[in-house]
């Protein structure tokens, strides 16, 4: 479970889990009991209990035996009343590798040789919630050395890692990614993390750290990965700087994986074979799905696995990148040069079994 809602309505205020990416309504709660529950949320993540007009963000941590959980707190007015959402994070459950991650052989191998240049940067894309922070600090984990200087500038600091400087944004006292980042550079710096790309400052900052010998890493969010290109051109960077910096970008999205508890073969609908087909060229004889079972709630899906698609930025789509092309163009290039896209790595863990056609065609948007 990663969300908690509540949302007021007409006569009642709905209580809903996010489990595994996906709403499930699990409660109702009497609307006039609702403005105590309120309150109380508001006291112990340190919020202003009299302001009702205003968005207030707070945090509340609680310890339950050697699980230490990190909750952040939102509320927004509406109509029916304060609207909460309770993001948890369990920081007791450390921090993935790489090979944890669901990176095919060779995606892993490609993405290695990506994170192991000295300088440049490097862009993880994706919606919110799509895994892109547990990809950065797994890089982290990777790239982590006792020769090597890394720091840090987040929003939140999700996961402290010893032997890396973390820095916590704070807007309140102008402690901004851009402004950071430029302190950041003053401390000699190897590999720099960015937590996201928001604005024309942060990225020409970044982008300049990336060819001043400093290895970057950062987020942005777009649809894949060629995209990114035209995202930052958009915030108003060059296309030769870009051309210059960008070493790689990692697009990814997170999908259902089956219950291994439930899980069955079947034979594949003609609808299935043909996405199948589309995305891989084969045709196969069984595909498999979740039952349902009491692990996964009946919903036959257990955890998420991500789905990847790497940009590796060569010469000659630097070429292409510093003229400023159509990313349909790019996306030709890239592919041509072995890039899968989303959905080919979707498919490709269809036919592995650890995921269903109609999770894979739902998150590429195809």
């Amino acid at each position: 479970m990663s969300d908690i809602h509540f949302e007021p309505f007409g006569d009642r205020v709905s209580v809903r889990y996010r489990l595994d990416g996906v709403l499930h309504e699990v409660n109702t709660l009497p609307k006039n009991s609702y403005p105590q529950v309120v309150s109380r949320i508001k006291v112990i993540s340190k919020l202003n209990v009299a302001e009702k007009r205003l968005p207030q963000d707070g945090r509340i941590r609680v310890k339950t035996g050697n699980r230490e959980i990190d909750m952040r707190v939102s509320t927004l007015p509406t109509v029916f009343g304060e609207r909460i959402v309770i993001r948890l994070l369990d920081k007791s459950a450390g921090v993935m590798s790489l090979d944890e991650l669901g990176f095919s052989p060779e995606d892993i191998e490609k993405y290695r040789r990506i994170i192991k240049r000295p300088h440049g940067i490097i862009l993880i894309t994706g919606p919110t919630g799509s895994g892109k922070s547990t990809t950065l600090y797994a890089t982290l984990m990777e790239l982590k050395s006792p020769a090597k200087n890394i720091i840090t500038i987040e929003d939140p600091v999700e996961y402290q890692i010893d032997g890396i400087s973390q820095i916590q944004v704070n807007p309140q006292i102008n402690l901004t990614f851009a402004s950071g980042l430029r302190s950041i550079l003053r401390q000699d710096p190897d590999i720099i993390m960015v937590g996201e790309i928001r604005d024309f400052e942060t990225a020409e900052i970044a982008i300049h750290a990336s060819m001043t010998g400093h290895l970057v890493l950062s987020t942005l969010h777009t649809n894949d990965a060629p995209s990114a290109v035209a995202r930052l051109v958009d915030m108003g960077v060059e296309p030769f700087l870009i051309a210059a910096s960008l070493e790689g970008v990692v697009a990814q999205r997170l999908v259902r994986k089956i219950c291994e508890n439930c899980r069955e073969s079947r034979k594949p609908t003609e609808w299935e074979l043909a996405q199948i087909e589309k995305y891989s060229g084969e045709r196969p004889e069984k595909i498999f799905y979740g039952k349902g079972c009491e692990e996964c709630m009946g919903t036959g899906f257990r955890g998420r696995i991500a789905i990847y698609e790497i940009m590796d930025v060569d010469e000659e789509l630097r070429s292409k990148i510093s003229r400023n092309v159509e990313t349909y163009q790019l996306r030709n290039l890239a592919r041509e040069k072995g890039m899968k896209t989303l959905a080919e790595d979707g498919i490709r863990k269809v036919l592995s079994g650890l995921t269903t056609v109609e999770e894979v065609l739902q998150v590429t948007q195809v």
